[in-house]
């Protein structure tokens, strides 16, 4: 792909529709505003109460546009495209190719990702995958060797980018050595605890390898327990409902421990989409293989 200056702006296509997942109408509004009137209709009744707390256009993304959408319904595709004014609805994906600099991949249905994703790799376009990129390191493995080029491909859960599920110095210094690091979240393991696992491994430093584990399937939930080479005991908790919290708990040494919640949608997806943007203007590699591998390394483990 031929770089492009930032003055010049992105146009973006956008990939959707998997159950239960609204980020073709969030990531698109984030990017181009939207109608607050269809948003209301959107069904997913969070999107509209986080969008209207930030003024638009000044909270859009500067320099990047979705100009592209595509689902497998044209009816639902209308209605993206309606609600966050995007230009262009197309047939199929290869339609989008001459028309975007790079492409959202935003279904987190991951055993479909490579099949949606290869059309876009094989033409060198950047592409951002929701997470979790794949169910399996070997697939995972699959879909990076398809890259044209390192970075080529963006993928995380934007929580990792959540300002709230950092432990501040001040936290850091008063846990002393962290003994234990807890996280949950709801719904399945397989699309959820990804959520947790990436924020964990962002601002905690845990071993080099892994010693003990032990899962627990319970009715819907899942629970993975780890223990670190550097003794660091890590849980991991899929409730398998849809009202559980996000939370990381972190216990130290010095027997202080910290909670940590999530509350801001907006804040990580925009920081998320922003640092793809970014990867596309400097050519920059923003999630490297191995730490993608790593989460998913961790990810496999509870899958049942």
């Amino acid at each position: 792909m031929k770089q492009k200056q930032r003055s010049q702006g992105l146009n973006l296509g956008i990939i959707g529709f998997s159950d239960g997942n609204g980020h073709p109408y969030s990531w698109s509004a984030i990017c181009n505003g939207y109608d607050s009137d269809l948003m209301e209709k959107c069904g997913f009744p969070v999107i509209p109460r986080y969008l209207e707390k930030n003024k638009f256009p000044d909270a859009a993304i500067p320099n990047a546009r979705v100009t592209c959408v595509w689902t497998q319904e044209k009816s639902l595709s209308q209605k993206i495209a309606e609600t966050c004014y995007i230009e262009k609805v197309v047939d199929s994906l290869e339609e989008m190719i001459p028309h975007v600099d790079g492409i959202l991949l935003a279904r987190d249905d991951a055993e479909n990702h490579y099949e949606f994703a290869k059309p876009f790799l094989e033409e060198g376009l950047p592409i951002y995958i929701d997470k979790p990129l794949a169910f399996s390191v070997s697939e995972a493995k699959k879909i990076f060797d398809t890259q044209k080029y390192p970075g080529q491909i963006f993928t995380c859960s934007a929580l990792k980018y959540a300002d709230e599920l950092n432990l501040s110095q001040l936290q850091l210094s008063s846990l002393g050595e962290i003994c234990l690091i807890k996280g949950q979240v709801p719904k399945s393991w397989n699309r959820y605890a990804i959520h947790i696992i990436e924020p964990i491994l962002r601002n905690i430093s845990l071993g080099s390898n892994i010693i003990d584990q032990k899962v627990i399937f319970k009715n819907e939930s899942t629970t993975l327990k780890l223990i670190w080479d550097n003794k660091i005991e890590m849980e991991i908790h899929a409730s398998g409902h849809n009202t559980t919290p996000i939370v990381i708990e972190a216990v130290g040494i010095n027997k202080v421990s910290y909670r940590l919640h999530f509350c801001d949608p907006f804040n990580c997806f925009k920081k998320a989409l922003e640092d793809f943007v970014d990867s596309i203007f400097s050519y920059s590699v923003k999630t490297p293989e191995e730490s993608v591998l790593r989460s998913l390394e961790i990810l496999e483990m509870g899958i049942k």
